[in-house]
């Protein structure tokens, strides 16, 4: 659990002064530098008050999520006003190598989506990313697709990613793995999240999180209403992000790549 914690029409927002609860379903992307308390942190920051939670396990596609029946546990026993879905990076492509994880990932995200509006949440594609041009274009273009088959809203992402590597290509966009996002890249999906949940980008201002931020070897509970991290030392327990990093993210938010 993190620390705290589009069709038009589809659903209003609550009121300003209640928390807005997001539920975040995904893996290693989702959890490596905290996406959910970055984007709570940024929410405070700016007026709002977001409380997310998360079901994660690193590796693991959504159809995990369905099989195990953990999403379906939490919305049960917890109101969210979105839940927010993330995908194994480059399952959503149909390939020759991976004949099967297209048809999956495409029923997993039918499955928690229908789940998500039964119990009267907003369900929300957050997209991938692949570095390679071509490869790149696919992904969108496929997660796209597959959210518009589902009248549900999508963030993508990998294009968006190419661009801020070119725009900036000293700043923290991905882990020292190279594969994982980085502060940098974290904070850029927590943008365009906000923008999702609030119709506009946050302002630029400097910002902290009070949060573990978790690393690719980050170890959790088997996935439950809420993932609940193995505590490590070697965690880094907050991270602070300087007007320079919310100005170089919030750039790219505003641009035009998709």
């Amino acid at each position: 659990m993190m620390l705290a914690p589009f069709c038009s029409g589809c659903a209003s927002l609550p009121h300003a002064q209640s928390p807005v609860h997001v539920l975040f379903v995904g893996n290693s992307l989702t959890y490596v530098g905290n996406l959910p308390a970055v984007l709570d942190g940024l929410a405070s920051a700016n007026g709002h008050r977001v409380q997310s939670d998360m079901i994660v396990e690193g590796g693991a596609p959504l159809a995990q999520r369905v099989a195990d029946g953990s999403v379906a546990r939490a919305l049960q026993e917890k109101r969210y006003d979105y839940v927010v879905l993330q995908e194994r990076g480059g399952d959503a492509i149909c390939s020759s190598s991976k004949p099967d994880y297209c048809p999956a990932a495409e029923m997993a995200l039918r499955s928690l989506t229908q789940l998500a509006r039964q119990r009267g949440a907003t369900p929300i594609l957050m997209g991938t990313y692949q570095t390679a041009p071509p490869i790149s274009k696919v992904l969108v273009e496929t997660e796209a697709v597959a959210a518009k088959r589902l009248c549900m809203a999508y963030v993508p992402l990998s294009e968006r990613v190419r661009a801020a590597t070119a725009f900036a290509p000293s700043a923290n966009w991905f882990y020292s793995d190279g594969l994982h996002p980085g502060h940098d890249l974290i904070l850029l999906e927590s943008m365009l999240l906000y923008r999702q949940l609030f119709g506009s980008l946050p302002a630029a201002a400097s910002f902290s999180v009070d949060a573990p931020m978790f690393t690719p070897h980050s170890k959790f509970s088997a996935p439950l209403p809420t993932s609940r991290a193995i505590f490590s030392k070697d965690i880094q327990q907050s991270y602070v992000y300087s007007m320079g990093r919310v100005a170089i993210a919030l750039a790219m938010a505003k641009g035009s790549a998709q």
